[in-house]
Parts: structure tokens; sequence; C-alpha cells
């Protein structure tokens, strides 16, 4: 009998974690999650040659191996969790996704850089980033601290990758909504997937934007959005076209009235 992708995921515990994949660490000895993983092989050499260095050694960065219950049971590198072949066997970690909108109600989209190993030059909502395997960003076994963690997470990576001034969007700011599971390839070697927070932000900040990180940015509208998303000649990520078509637009018409965050897990996976 085949096993489901979803029972597959299941199977994944704290107890069975390092077992199934001996690159993660268990959550009480995260700190000891392998790195730096992208130096250490030569298979690792040839899986990031050619690639920018500074993105290479983001790959170290610890995220946060979670189970099926969005339970934190281990840590792990970015480049362990964003291999497809732990992705296919149901290896699954943490992730945010900003929606940042102005006071036109227009979205601020980014085109990812290049030089990103992972969906290079495609088109996609503010910002999408991993909290790490720190406590500060982690939270713990209730969904208030997780929430408060990725909020952290994301004011982190907005300063990161698009120059924002953590004083103009601090944590207190964004509304979080729900969480998604997905999963998708990417190209060669590399997917996602992930528990993914959806966090709402209202603000204009000055972008300084990181050239290895952010190709280009724009704001749009709910219809220019949809123009561009009609266009064959640009590229979404996987997570916001999924995004797009199952939640946004009932969501950005509510902007001044958004709902409250729900506890609930919406999956996107096969």
């Amino acid at each position: 009998m085949t096993t489901s992708y979803s029972d597959k995921i299941k199977s994944i515990s704290a107890s069975s974690v390092a077992q199934q994949f001996p690159e993660v660490a268990p959550i009480a000895d995260v700190s000891k999650a392998s790195r730096p993983s992208t130096e250490s092989s030569d298979s690792s050499a040839k899986l990031f040659d050619g690639h920018d260095e500074e993105q290479i050694k983001l790959m170290d960065e610890i995220c946060v191996v979670l189970d099926w219950d969005d339970k934190p049971i281990g840590g792990a590198s970015k480049k362990c969790c964003h291999l497809m072949d732990n992705i296919n066997d149901g290896l699954v970690h943490r992730a945010f996704s900003v929606f940042m909108f102005n006071d036109r109600g227009e979205l601020l989209l980014q085109q990812r850089a290049a030089e990103k190993i992972t969906f290079a030059n495609m088109w996609t909502n503010t910002c999408c980033s991993h909290p790490l395997a720190v406590p500060s960003e982690m939270g713990g076994l209730d969904l208030e601290s997780r929430i408060q963690g990725a909020k952290n997470a994301a004011v982190r990576k907005l300063e990161h990758e698009l120059g924002i001034d953590p004083k103009a969007v601090p944590a207190d700011k964004f509304h979080f909504l729900t969480r998604i599971h997905y999963a998708a390839p990417s190209s060669g070697p590399w997917g996602e997937h992930e528990i993914d927070y959806i966090l709402f932000v209202r603000g204009d900040p000055e972008l300084k934007v990181v050239a290895n990180e952010v190709r280009d940015t724009v704001w749009v509208s709910q219809q220019g959005l949809k123009d561009m998303m009609a266009d064959p000649k640009l590229v979404f990520t996987p997570w916001f076209r999924l995004i797009c078509e199952q939640a946004l637009f009932p969501w950005w018409d509510q902007l001044d009235n958004l709902p409250a965050g729900d506890d609930e897990i919406r999956r996107w996976i096969k």
C-alpha cells in the first residue's frame, strides 16, 4: 500500500526526526544543528557551484523543523530544509509571508534577485522567509508565541531584503491572519515545504533594496496584480500564486477591518 504524502509528514515526530533526517538536530539540541553544511562536502560544492557567495552562506541558517501540527521538533539548515530529497520524504519547516499595503490600498511586490538559490527572478509578495531556530523567533508550544516569533522574523527580514527601518514597521503593527501548508519544487534539487504564517501590515516606508536579494519592487492595485498575473512573461512564486487564488483578494477587500487571526492550518498540499 502506497503511503500518502500527508501520512509521511504525520509520521515525523520529535522522537523520530533525527533518525529519519540525520542533519536535523532534535529540538532540545537545536543549537547543535549541522553547520556549516554549505562548505562541508564535495556534494555541497556542486550544489552551490556558480551561486552568489552571500546567498550560499545564508543556506547555513537554522530553520525550525515542524511536525504536522506546527510544533517545533528540531532545527536544520536552510539547505537541508530546501532539498527536494528531504521534502519528498516529508520534512517541513516554518515560514512567514508579509503583505505590506500603503494608504492607497496598494500591495508591495518584490521580484526575487537572480542571485537567489531558490525561485530566482520570480515575482512574489512583499517579503517571504523563515523564522530562525532561536527563542525570539521560534516561540513555544502556544500559537501566540509562535505568531510573535514570526512577526519578529518579519521585521528582521524586511530590513535585510528591502532595507526597511525596523522602527517603520515594528512587530506590533503586523496582523496575523492564518497559516498555510504547501509544498512546491523550485529548480534543480531545490523546493519548498512550509507551514507559512500570513502577516498583513500597513506602511509606506523608505526602501533601500539589497541587490542580491531583490531585483525589483512595485506597488500594485488589485487590478494591477491581476493584470500582472495574466501576463505570460511574468513568473510568480508558487506560494504567492496559491495565496492569490485561494484567499488574497477577499482579505484585500477588508484591509480596514481585517478578520481576526484563526488557529486553522489551511492544507494546500496534494
